[in-house]
């Protein structure tokens, strides 16, 4: 079986690629690894940027669509010091420029607006074989096998399509999260609630931090930072909840109460994330048949941007394809020299925003950095 351009996960960045090559008339296949759209939860709030998640969405001719989901209320910022006093706060009057959106009901409106059988769910890719001529034969875990003339990697962090162009592997950046959420939290967490705000908290020192982020229904979303060795987090036991959020709180000792709150309440079993990133200058030679898009690309320190340059890498890609009908090398010379230098941008600008998050001038640091719109060296 023959698919002429095979997409490699069905995340934000390849549905947005397949999406957009089929605003332009063009067929894809997206193969995905989980079993259906449903298989897991998609995540919390995303904050879709002017200059590029929204450039994408209107390049998929979705961007009523996304109006529609926009959580009012979601772009208030504020900050805290340790003892919940409110350093910096900037409230959401509807005019800002990155609007929140649920992830989940973000992907929704891709998959919804691509053709019945786009994407094949229960697709894990075990092997890829260089046939010559730009092609390539891909293996699937049930045994199954298409041959394509255009392979995309969109499968992220951990892509098994980097290999063939990239020795590259990501790092532990020395920082890890834990997230949970609170739930019903105006009836239930009122102290908590009110610290977070409408939108989102941060309440960063140096080395550490407690982040929080309010979403539809009462839901607040708390991200716990911290500077540790990757053996630390390795060390304690996630599948006991409570002991887990307790060892985790106890690194915020003499904290207000409402912010530890947020970690020793958590009601959903806490997620683990060490944080990897790709060197930042990260690229590869041209090799036939075959790119990268979203974090299979450029794996950054999150900072807000890996979704929607995700998106904006597929959008580009797409136009590209489109652009230079017949010629797929051509294509994609034009969409890797743009990607390079403005995925390294992004990842050396996000390595400034943890500097100023956990650095040794925090919350200072973040206060100025909301305050004059640039990182503070």
């Amino acid at each position: 079986m023959n698919t002429p351009i095979a997409i490699i996960g069905a995340g934000l960045g390849g549905l947005t690629l397949a999406r957009v090559l089929h605003v332009h008339g063009i067929a894809a296949t997206v193969y995905e690894a989980e079993a259906s759209a449903d298989a897991r939860a998609q995540g919390g709030m995303l904050d879709i940027h002017e200059n590029n998640g929204q450039l994408a969405l209107r390049a998929a001719g979705l961007f009523e669509e996304f109006l529609a989901i926009i959580h009012p209320g979601g772009q208030a910022t504020r900050v805290l010091d340790k003892h919940g006093n409110v350093l910096f706060e900037d409230f959401d009057d509807g005019t800002g420029g990155r609007p929140e959106v649920p992830r989940g009901e973000l992907r929704r409106i891709l998959l919804d607006s691509l053709p019945s059988g786009t994407v094949r769910w229960g697709h894990k890719l075990t092997a890829v074989s260089p046939l010559g001529n730009s092609q390539h034969t891909l293996t699937f875990t049930d045994g199954s096998t298409v041959t394509t003339d255009l392979l995309v990697g969109a499968d992220g962090a951990w892509s098994r399509v980097r290999p063939l162009l990239s020795e590259a592997q990501p790092a532990y950046t020395g920082t890890s999260f834990i997230e949970t959420y609170l739930l019903d939290t105006d009836t239930r967490h009122k102290p908590s609630a009110q610290a977070v705000g409408g939108g989102a908290m941060f309440a960063p020192a140096p080395g550490k931090g407690i982040f929080a982020h309010r979403e539809p229904n009462g839901v607040l979303h708390t991200y716990v930072q911290l500077n540790k060795p990757k053996d630390w987090i390795g060390s304690i036991d996630f599948s006991d909840p409570k002991t887990a959020l307790a060892r985790v709180a106890e690194e915020f000792g003499g904290w207000a109460p409402e912010l530890t709150a947020l970690i020793t309440d958590g009601e959903t079993a806490p997620v683990p994330r060490s944080i990897h990133a790709l060197p930042v200058e990260h690229r590869w030679d041209r090799v036939p048949g075959v790119t990268l898009l979203g974090d299979a690309a450029h794996l950054m320190i999150p900072s807000g941007e890996g979704a929607n340059l995700a998106m904006f890498d597929g959008a580009e890609l797409a136009k590209a394809i489109a652009a230079n009908p017949g010629d797929v090398e051509a294509a994609l010379l034009v969409y890797e020299a743009d990607l390079f230098p403005r995925s390294a941008s992004e990842a050396a600008d996000a390595e400034g925003i943890l500097k100023v998050c956990l650095g040794p001038d925090a919350p200072q640091s973040l206060v100025n950095f909301f305050t004059n719109h640039q990182p503070v060296e």
